[in-house]
């Protein structure tokens, strides 16, 4: 059975733990003769379900284009300064429009999200080729400046509390009203794969794509917004998520290479069921009580990230 064949049956089975597993349980037959649990289901676990899969898919795809742009393996919205640009921009519109609605917050984290990301990448242009952990470590630098700035801020204005809830990502708070901007994030990731041959060659260097004929600034602007939109689009949503950009593209990559056309619809799928059994995971740990996905990503991100940096292969274009 091949990776894709793999990932469908897998993904079904971790849609159905995550529909059944809560506080309160819900089994067929209470579907079927208890209005309650029914509500239960279309209002909050199918959203949060959904919620999951499709932050999971977005964020994935946005690591691995973003590790095309960089030409690095080990690089990714978390690591690169994405998530803590789009936190900045969030505690930014909440100090001067504190009533502002949940799209002109999106927009103001999409705005900066943008300019964190190609600051990131203007900065290792500078970098010398042959030392590509010297990338990575860049972006957790550069990244804990920009988190550093939002804590300031944050803390200046009695806004701790309130910033901790959107840089720890979390579904617990997902219900029907309440996530429906993802799907811009699933919409975006399908674009990624009409574009995705563009992605892949631009991957291989300026010369190498204006070469073959591929207008490179274009599509690094074109890569910079997916990259930015789907990442201030969950932090908005669910909040910060660890690792899901780093450690599927990887893992994908060294199962079906680096063609994105054929590798981009594993990743995707790879990044959903990661995310959701990490959530499913979240719900179990303590039940009744949850943990954040992002705790629980955290961890299981950081092992296999420590995996991928030990094993064999591993290094950066």
């Amino acid at each position: 059975m091949t990776l894709a064949r793999a990932a469908y049956p897998a993904l079904a089975l971790l849609a159905l733990l995550s529909l059944g597993t809560g506080a309160s349980g819900i089994g067929p037959l209470q579907l079927l003769t208890d209005p309650e649990g029914l509500w239960l289901l279309a209002v909050s676990r199918l959203p949060r379900t959904v919620a999951a899969l499709l932050a999971g898919a977005g964020l994935a795809v946005a690591g691995v284009i973003m590790q095309m742009l960089a030409r690095n393996r080990f690089v990714e919205p978390a690591t690169a300064g994405t998530g803590e640009a789009a936190g900045l921009g969030l505690v930014a519109v909440t100090l001067l429009a504190p009533a502002s609605a949940i799209w002109l917050k999106m927009l103001a984290a999409t705005a900066t999200a943008l300019a964190g990301t190609a600051g990131f990448l203007a900065m290792v242009r500078r970098l010398p080729p042959r030392e590509p952990l010297l990338v990575p470590l860049t972006g957790i630098v550069y990244g804990g400046i920009l988190g550093a700035a939002t804590t300031f801020l944050a803390y200046e204005r009695d806004l701790l509390q309130y910033i901790g809830i959107w840089m720890n990502g979390e579904f617990s708070g997902v219900m029907i009203g309440r996530y429906e901007y993802l799907w811009i994030s699933g919409g975006l990731t399908v674009l990624a794969y009409l574009f995705a041959d563009r992605f892949t060659i631009a991957g291989m260097g300026r010369d190498m794509s204006v070469n073959l004929g591929l207008s490179y600034g274009q599509v690094m602007a074109f890569g910079l917004f997916i990259v930015s939109v789907i990442t201030a689009l969950t932090v908005v949503t669910v909040g910060m998520i660890p690792f899901v950009g780093l450690v599927v593209p990887n893992i994908v990559s060294r199962i079906r290479g680096d063609n994105l056309r054929h590798s981009l619809p594993i990743v995707a799928l790879s990044g959903a069921a990661l995310v959701l059994a990490c959530d499913v995971l979240a719900r179990v740990i303590r039940y009744p009580y949850e943990i954040p996905v992002g705790t629980v990503l955290g961890i299981v991100g950081g092992a296999i990230f420590l995996w991928l940096l030990h094993s064999r292969g591993s290094r950066g274009h």
